[in-house]
């Protein structure tokens, strides 16, 4: 059986505030990548709840964070259309996508493919 690792290593300030981010991931072949945000979701099947971390350095800039949630509700919703097949749900996702763009006035041009 192959087995697949994904790192994250964490600095941390004084206060444990996390001044950068770094992920690795080896089938990737992704080696000590710097970031500045990661959501991680991870799903409790006997507690049957999600369970998350979200982590972002103290220089991330608030346009990046909201592009970044952005994307990531994006993201979401293609996810859902492919677990689901639930094509009127996955357009409702989609509208609030282009509500939440509107509302943080995040330029077309930052979108990632739909």
């Amino acid at each position: 059986m192959h087995k697949s690792k994904i790192q994250l290593d964490i600095e941390l300030d004084e206060n444990k505030i996390p001044e950068k981010l770094f992920w690795s991931a080896d089938d990737g072949g992704i080696l000590n990548e710097e970031a500045k945000a990661v959501f991680l979701s991870v799903w409790d099947s006997k507690k049957k709840e999600s369970l998350r971390i979200d982590l972002w350095t103290k220089d991330m800039p608030l346009d990046e964070m909201k592009l970044f949630f952005h994307q990531t509700l994006i993201t979401l919703s293609d996810t859902y259309m492919r677990a689901t097949q639930d094509e009127k749900m996955t357009g409702t996702m989609k509208d609030f996508c282009d509500y939440f763009a509107e509302k943080n006035q995040i330029k077309k041009d930052n979108f990632t493919k739909r």
